[in-house]
């Protein structure tokens, strides 16, 4: 299987490279392609305690945090290096999450000499990788140099098993090379061990520790930060992604109309930030940037780490990525927050903590614009309704804390072997 990975890698390149050019070329920040290409800039060390701990992007970075957090307290003589896959989760990292690595590096690219080249530089003890990042010449390098490797946090969504299951033998000799698979539900655990999977546990889902640490977010300050009108409701979109959704909530929103609230907007990615604007000027006035300081009644949240801090001023709450079929956004930073959220029908990335708000009242599932815009008129009109909704979905959350200390458990475990 290494073989036809790797003739197949071979042989797509010219595809995959060009993808890979023009989705990074749309970015504001470029990735270091010396980084990319295995040129890590971390000195080899023979005898280093040293992590490699693997993210992709913005949401993996931040539910690492608290893994992270916890890991340098428990090992505090070991190097955490620190990967990512995007830009976005590059300057994230960096902002949000300085203290808690030692290097901060992008991704090689899962070709073997590039993987081979970085693994040679860092020698590390363990690799860990967030949720679903299987790649396979990366684990078959750190098992060249006998690291102990982990999959943490680990899910396997309902969209990706079936098209998984149909490439079993794929994932069955990939999986040889991760020596534990520590994931977030039953079902998670269920479908690993069907793939392949080795010495698979349920440890929990580290967002629900990601998001109780926003708690410490002053209402007041960001109402004012964002020139917020206290004579108006807030809502809160967190999110959207792409044009389609956009256009969704904003078919919603129009029906309610803009005298009785104040919106915040924030897509899922910046780079959509254009698109939005024109959508929303269509239905309302020009739209306030935050990235510009600007304020006003229809507030585009186009800057990175402020979104989990904002949820604290809200009134109500709408999730995007599931009003189309993508799998849904975190809305349990929205419930840490006490919250009362609305969201589309396809959360399947977040399937068990949307059946679990669903199932406490703490949530509503809108399938429709028209439907959106009648749950968020019964929410403005019903104040009693939204503290019911917000109370179960706090307390939904604080029956799920701690799976980021497991995590970092079994990693510190792992290290010391």
């Amino acid at each position: 299987m290494y073989w036809l990975y790797n003739i197949l890698i071979l042989i797509t390149s010219p595809f995959w490279a060009v993808w890979m050019w023009l989705r990074t070329n749309r970015r504001k920040e470029k990735p270091n392609w010396q980084e990319r290409f295995g040129n890590l800039p971390i000195r080899p060390h023979k005898d280093a305690k040293r992590i490699w701990f693997h993210a992709v992007s913005v949401g993996e970075v931040v539910a690492s945090m608290p893994i992270l957090r916890e890991l340098k307290a428990t090992l505090p003589d070991h190097e955490i290096i620190l990967s990512v896959t995007t830009s976005s989760g590059h300057q994230t990292a960096r902002e949000k999450a300085a203290n808690l690595y030692d290097h901060l590096v992008y991704f090689p690219i899962d070709v073997a000499r590039f993987q081979l080249a970085a693994m040679q530089r860092v020698k590390p003890k363990v690799v860990a990788v967030m949720e679903t990042e299987l790649w396979f010449n990366f684990l078959w390098a750190a098992k060249v140099f006998d690291a102990r490797t982990l999959l943490i946090n680990g899910r396997i969504s309902d969209r990706s098993f079936p098209r998984s299951q149909k490439v079993a033998f794929f994932y069955r000799a990939l999986l040889k090379f991760v020596d534990r698979c520590l994931m977030q539900t039953p079902s998670d655990a269920e479908r690993i061990s069907a793939l392949g999977g080795q010495n698979v546990e349920v440890f929990g889902n580290a967002k629900f520790d990601q998001a109780a640490e926003g708690l410490d977010a002053d209402p007041a300050y960001w109402r004012k930060e964002l020139g917020l009108d206290p004579k108006k409701l807030t809502i809160v979109i967190g999110s959207t992604r792409g044009e389609e959704e956009a256009r969704f909530v904003l078919s919603a929103l129009t029906e309610i109309g803009m005298e009785e609230i104040q919106v915040i907007h924030a897509p899922r990615h910046l780079e959509t930030v254009p698109d939005l604007v024109k959508d929303i000027d269509k239905c309302f006035d020009s739209p306030a940037l935050r990235s510009k300081k600007e304020t006003g009644s229809y507030l585009v949240l186009d800057s990175y780490g402020e979104l989990g801090k904002v949820y604290s001023v809200a009134d109500i709450v709408v999730i995007g990525g599931g009003f189309s079929n993508l799998g849904g956004q975190n809305l349990i930073q929205p419930l840490a927050h006490g919250k009362p959220v609305l969201h589309g029908p396809h959360m399947q990335n977040f399937r068990d903590a949307s059946e679990a708000a669903a199932k406490v009242g703490a949530t509503q599932v809108c399938p429709t614009p028209s439907e959106l815009a009648a749950a968020i008129r019964t929410l403005m009109a019903d104040p009693q309704k939204r503290e019911t909704m917000g109370k179960a979905a706090a307390s939904l959350i604080q029956t799920g804390l701690g799976a980021s200390k497991r995590y970092a458990e079994a990693i510190a475990k792992e290290a010391l072997r």
